[in-house]
């Protein structure tokens, strides 16, 4: 998964092994006092989340890592 938009990271909501459906959130992003979460693209299970609560991420880059199973 990556980054749609550079700002903070806020909040994770899941963690790895976790099974998500189709638009769960992983985690959300602050970006001009806006909150935009970054969400399951399908059903399937976080193996890994790459970045931690106040990392500052680029647009584009990797957040996280599904199975698609």
């Amino acid at each position: 998964m990556k980054s749609e938009i550079a700002g903070k990271v806020w909040k994770i909501e899941t963690k790895p092994g976790d099974r998500l459906e189709e638009d769960d959130p992983i985690l959300i992003l602050e970006s001009m006092k806006m909150e935009i979460p970054v969400s399951a693209p399908a059903d399937c299970r976080l193996v890994e989340i790459l970045v931690a609560e106040e990392d500052t991420v680029s647009e584009g880059q990797a957040v996280a890592i599904v199975d698609l199973d």
